[in-house]
């Protein structure tokens, strides 16, 4: 699989999301598992969860924990694996996503995360989503505090605006190193973000890459130039998606989420694809 990079780190030009195996109409733990090894057959190395990725309220971390299984039992070298992980989003166990950006609880998240994962330290820990009742500053100290710990070993945000994208790499002493926005055809309000790591070197992180798990299956049919193009090169446009995401800028990662071995299969699949630049303006002009 082409390679692009994180903080200096070789990584996969695409990732793999795993909330879809942990919230609500998640499958049984066995095609999930399945799932994890087939995209490391295929040669993703980088998993991204989060503490809030799970269904029950007793449950936080569900999805870190069953990625530490998966990666134990997966029977060959899993050093060169890359996971990240999120804090400051909860999940009260109603259905409802809440906030909490205060400093002691984002270190006492990343310490348990740490504790479900394993290893000395876990390898990006991204700040999740910006609390409006905690001065972003304080939120993002927290980072610093947990790099110079060495409880991370990299830091980066998510759901953020380029202000918030400078200020933080201003807190962090230079040492941000990705941003994790939802970007897709359908969700297209990140491109200045986007752009911005472009020109920075920093990596960008697009979230939900293919609309949603409720909308990626139909993305070509919403979408019709995506399955235009997939029909000539013979892909599926999922994979066409993207492959025009990785065009974009050499510092876009796509981590489509999936809960069925094929699907990550097939995701992996768009690295290798390539476009022309009047493809990639077709696309791209596609609303």
């Amino acid at each position: 699989m082409q390679q692009r990079s994180i903080g200096g780190t070789p990584i996969s030009a695409l990732g793999l999301g795993g909330m879809p195996m942990s919230i609500e109409g998640r499958p049984d733990e066995d095609r999930s598992i399945r799932t994890i090894h087939a995209a490391l057959d295929a040669g993703v190395t980088l998993i991204d969860t989060a503490d809030a990725y799970h269904r029950d309220a007793d449950e936080v971390g569900h999805n870190e924990s069953l990625i530490a299984k998966a990666l134990s039992s997966y029977g060959s070298d899993t050093a060169g694996i890359l996971v990240a992980t999120k804090g400051g989003h909860l999940r009260p166990g109603d259905g409802s996503w809440t906030l909490n950006g205060r400093p002691d609880y984002l270190k006492e998240a990343a310490k348990a995360s740490l504790k479900r994962l394993g290893g000395e330290a876990i390898d990006l820990y991204q700040f999740h989503r910006p609390d409006p009742e905690v001065p972003y500053e304080e939120s993002v100290g927290a980072l610093k505090d947990l790099l110079d710990e060495g409880v991370i070993r990299m830091a980066g945000i998510s759901n953020a605006t380029v202000h918030q994208i400078r200020k933080a790499n201003e807190i962090l002493g230079g040492r941000l190193v990705s941003v994790q926005n939802q970007f897709s055809p359908a969700f297209r309000s990140s491109e200045d973000e986007l752009k911005y790591c472009g020109e920075n070197g920093i990596a960008f992180l697009p979230w939900s890459p293919l609309g949603g798990i409720k909308k990626a299956g139909g993305l070509g049919e919403q979408f019709t130039p995506f399955q235009e193009l997939a029909d000539k090169h013979g892909v599926s446009p999922q994979q066409m998606c993207l492959a025009w995401e990785l065009a974009l800028a050499p510092t876009v990662i796509p981590i489509p989420g999936a809960s069925r071995p094929e699907s990550i299969q097939d995701s992996a699949q768009a690295s290798e694809l390539e476009l022309t630049a009047d493809e990639i303006e077709t696309l791209s002009s596609t609303s």
